[in-house]
C-alpha cells in the first residue's frame, strides 16, 4: 500500500504527521465554531440579544474575507521561498493563541470575544490551506483521493475527541451547579491544548520538499487578482473546480455552521440530542472520507465529486420533509458521509489540477474559494429565514440551490484538458 499510494522518499511517518493535523484542527471547528462557543456567546456574552447572532456570523464573515484577501498571497510567498512549513507553524500558534484567548471572554466582553474569534478563526484557515499545499508533494497522482480522505477521516476523529473532553468538562460543570462563564473558559483551553498537542507531529515530521525559487514580491491583492487570471487563461478546468467548490462548499458551510440551531428550531432537539447529532455526521464523515477515498481514485475525481453533490441533494430533501425525528437522523448520517468525501474529493482534485511547482499558490486559491463560500452560504440562509418570518425549511430547501449549481458547473470540467494544463506549465 505505501509504494503504490505515495511518491518516492515518502515515508508512513510522515503521512500520519500530515493527517495528524487534520485531527488537531478539527477539534477547533467542531468545539469553537459548531457547538460550544458560538452558543457561549450569543447566550452569555451577548446576553441572548438579538444582535448577538448577527456579530458573531459578521466577525467570521471579516476573518473569512481577510483569509480571502491575504492568502493566495501568502502562498506564492511560500512557494517562491519554500516556507510553506513556517506558514504552517504560524498558523498553528496564531491558532493556538486565539483559543486560548477566547478563554478570558466573559459576559459584556462583545468586542473583546469578536477579536479573539476573529483572530483564532482567520489562523485556523491559513493553516488549513497550508496543510493542504503538502499532500501533492506526499501521494502519487492517482493515489491523491484516499490519502486525502485518510487525513479528512482522521480529522473527525479528532473533532469527536475534542468534543467528548468538552462534553465532559460542561457536564461536571453542571453537577456543580457552576454557570457557562465558569467552565467554558476550561473546555477553550482544553481544546487549545488538543490542539497544540496533536499539531507537534506535522510541525517536527512534514518535510519542506520546495526548492525557494526567489522571484519578485507583489502585493497581496496583487498577487491573489494575478493568480485568478492566470486561471483563465492557462488554467480553465482548474478555474472551473473553483467555481465549483465555491457553489457546493456554501452549501457544506450552511451545514456546519447551522444544522445545529435547524435541528433545534425545526426538530424540536434538546442539548443532548444535538450533540449526539454533531457526533452521528462526524462518525459518518469520517467513514465516508476513508471509504470513499479509495473509491474516488478507482472511479475518477469527476465521477466520484458528482456522486456526493447528488447526496447532498438527496439529503436537502429528506430534512425538508422530515416531520419524524427518525427521517432527519438518516439526512444527519447522510449529511456525515457526503460532508467527508466531497470536501476529501474537492482537496484532493486541487491538488492533481495544479502545477507541480506552485502547490501552495494554487492551494490558496482553494482556501479563496472556500472562505468565499463561508461567506455566502450562512448569509444567504440567514436572510431567507429573516425574510420569511423564521422559516428554516424553506432556508435549507434555498441552500439546495447551491448543491445544484455545483453539479452544473462541474458537468462542463474536462478533467483530461486539465491535465494537461497542468503537464504545460511543468518545468522541462
Amino acid at each position: 500500500m505505501r509504494g503504490e499510494a505515495l511518491r518516492p522518499g515518502v515515508g508512513r511517518r510522515e503521512v500520519w504527521s500530515w493527517a495528524m493535523y487534520d485531527f488537531a484542527n478539527s477539534g477547533y471547528t467542531t468545539v469553537v465554531l459548531t457547538t460550544v462557543f458560538n452558543a457561549y456567546f450569543v447566550g452569555v456574552v451577548a446576553a441572548g440579544h438579538a444582535w448577538g447572532t448577527l456579530a458573531l456570523t459578521a466577525a467570521l464573515s471579516l476573518s473569512y474575507l481577510a483569509v480571502m484577501l491575504t492568502m493566495p498571497g501568502l502562498g506564492a510567498r511560500a512557494d517562491a521561498r519554500a516556507a510553506k512549513r513556517r506558514l504552517l507553524f504560524t498558523s498553528t500558534a496564531g491558532c493556538v493563541a486565539g483559543t486560548v484567548l477566547l478563554a478570558t471572554v466573559g459576559p459584556g466582553a462583545v468586542v473583546w470575544g469578536l477579536l479573539c474569534l476573529a483572530l483564532s478563526n482567520y489562523c485556523y484557515c491559513i493553516g488549513e490551506s497550508a496543510v493542504a499545499s503538502f499532500l501533492p508533494g506526499l501521494a502519487r497522482t492517482e493515489s491523491l483521493g484516499r490519502v486525502s480522505g485518510w487525513g479528512w477521516s482522521f480529522g473527525y476523529c479528532g473533532g469527536m475527541l475534542a468534543l467528548g473532553v468538552a462534553l465532559w468538562i460542561a457536564s461536571r460543570g453542571e453537577a456543580q451547579g457552576l454557570a457557562a462563564e465558569d467552565y467554558v473558559p476550561w473546555v477553550m483551553l482544553s481544546t487549545a491544548l488538543l490542539f497544540a498537542i496533536a499539531a507537534i507531529p506535522s510541525l517536527l515530521w512534514l518535510r519542506e520538499r520546495a526548492v525557494p525559487g526567489g522571484g519578485e514580491a507583489r502585493p497581496l491583492l496583487g498577487n491573489l487578482l494575478r493568480a485568478w487570471r492566470e486561471t483563465r487563461a492557462d488554467f480553465p478546468d482548474f478555474r472551473r473546480l473553483l467555481l465549483c467548490i465555491a457553489c457546493y462548499q456554501a452549501g457544506i458551510t450552511v451545514v456546519i455552521t447551522l444544522a445545529a440551531v435547524y435541528a433545534t428550531e425545526v426538530m424540536g432537539f434538546q442539548m443532548q440530542q444535538t450533540m449526539l447529532l454533531v457526533f452521528l455526521v462526524n462518525i459518518a464523515a469520517a467513514l465516508g472520507a476513508f471509504l470513499f477515498g479509495y473509491a474516488q481514485d478507482r472511479i475518477g475525481h469527476k465521477r466520484a465529486l458528482a456522486i456526493t453533490l447528488a447526496g447532498w441533494l438527496l439529503m436537502v430533501a429528506l430534512a425538508v420533509i422530515a416531520e419524524d425525528v427518525r427521517t432527519f437522523w438518516v439526512a444527519a448520517a447522510l449529511a456525515g458521509l457526503c460532508m467527508g468525501t466531497s470536501q476529501s474529493a474537492g482537496r484532493a482534485m486541487v491538488g492533481v489540477l495544479a502545477p507541480t511547482r506552485r502547490p501552495a499558490e494554487f492551494y490558496a486559491l482553494w482556501a479563496f474559494a472556500v472562505q468565499l463560500a463561508a461567506v455566502v452560504g450562512p448569509l444567504c440562509y440567514g436572510l431567507v429565514v429573516w425574510i420569511t418570518d423564521g422559516n428554516h425549511r424553506l432556508g435549507l430547501l434555498v441552500t439546495g440551490v447551491f448543491f445544484v449549481a455545483g453539479l452544473v458547473v462541474l458537468a462542463g470540467l474536462d478533467f483530461g484538458r486539465g491535465l494537461r494544463s497542468r503537464d504545460a506549465a511543468a518545468p522541462r
